[in-house]
């Protein structure tokens, strides 16, 4: 897969129905799970006008009894998995459980004929991942993966300029996903011999991807820092990823003091340089050969070096609403099958895995 070919551009995705023809009904979303770190984006789902929420499946007794008492989750109905896959008029299932659990709900769903959002990572089984895949292709069901910075504005503006070719051959890439994880966190995903890369890093290998394409060599460089028993957790690591003509690296450590400001994602072309930090709420620092200006648009971005501070956004609602015009066939899915199995298969090779 070459750069971005799996990919229809983020902001100019082509839409398949006139607005006038556009179906307002809304859709009816189903949650399974409430244990995974991004379970609460089912409050996005409730406040969008294209969703509305029927209910959630937490078959965990402990997390059922805390999902009660929460005020996240308490609102909604909970429901069995065989109530909740036979709501009349269930249109899509979020699955939202522990990481070990993710493509075994996501395969029920699916089984049952339902389009599915799936939370990051996909599992540590690839082949099962695909199996998944492939059922929801043949079935013409919408799989969508929960990679939050998809729908990022600055992540947004960084392929407009791609696809402009404002950036010109992009020979490298760099990025760092970090923060400080408590015990109970480290506990979380130590579960995983692919550590903080396989739990924190997919967020930016997605991004890695959607620019380059799928390496053609991934080498992991895994360490460990904090050496107490019980704990195992490989806590610091590196990902370098090759392709003909340009070199990636991707970090993720969870010891980094202040990580969320650090987190960045830079690309570098032969046309200019482009530098999102922090990925979070973020702020761009572009450097460019030459004047451009989108079709269209007022604004030149000048020769040289400008800065742009985004605002805050809802890091879920470009995710929430998208997965509906998919679903009702007013868009492309941009990230089709192709390209989800090349971001899952370079995390797990990213995370020694």
């Amino acid at each position: 897969m070459k750069r971005r070919t799996a990919l229809t551009s983020l902001a100019t995705a082509p839409f398949l129905v006139s607005g006038e023809e556009k179906n307002t009904t809304k859709l009816k979303y189903l949650q399974i799970g409430t244990g995974h770190p991004h379970a609460n984006k089912i409050a996005q789902y409730a406040e969008s006008q294209s969703w509305e929420v029927v209910g959630i499946v937490e078959e965990n007794p402990d997390l059922l009894e805390r999902a009660r008492k929460s005020k996240t989750y308490g609102k909604f109905k909970f429901v069995t998995l065989e109530e909740g896959l036979n709501i009349p008029g269930l249109t899509a299932v979020g699955i939202e459980t522990e990481i070990r659990d993710l493509l075994k709900y996501a395969e029920i769903a699916v089984d049952a004929g339902f389009h599915v959002h799936i939370d990051k990572p996909a599992g540590s089984d690839l082949e099962h991942y695909r199996r998944i895949l492939e059922k929801a292709d043949q079935n013409k069901l919408v799989t969508q993966m929960g990679y939050m910075y998809r729908f990022n504005p600055a992540v947004q503006l960084l392929h407009r300029m791609l696809d402009a070719g404002w950036l010109g051959d992009v020979f490298e890439t760099h990025a760092v996903m970090s923060k400080v994880m408590p015990p109970a966190s480290r506990q979380y995903i130590d579960e995983f011999k692919g550590g903080t890369m396989f739990e924190l890093g997919g967020h930016i290998i997605d991004l890695t991807v959607g620019v380059l394409g799928a390496p053609d060599k991934v080498t992991a460089f895994p360490r460990r820092v904090l050496d107490t028993a019980p704990d195992t957790l490989v806590d610091n690591m590196l990902a370098v990823f090759e392709y003909p003509k340009a070199t990636a690296t991707v970090r993720s450590t969870a010891l980094e003091v202040e990580g969320f400001s650090r987190r960045h994602f830079t690309v570098c072309g032969t046309g200019g340089t482009f530098h999102i930090q922090p990925l979070d709420r973020p702020s761009i620092k572009v450097s460019l050969a030459e004047d451009h200006q989108f079709p269209g648009e007022e604004r030149i971005f000048k020769k040289g070096h400008t800065e742009i501070q985004f605002g805050p956004y809802q890091r879920y609602a470009g995710d929430v609403e998208d997965f509906a015009e998919i679903i009702r066939g007013e868009k492309i899915n941009p990230y089709p099958t192709d390209y989800d199995l090349a971001v899952q298969s370079a995390v797990l090779q990213a995370s020694a895995m």
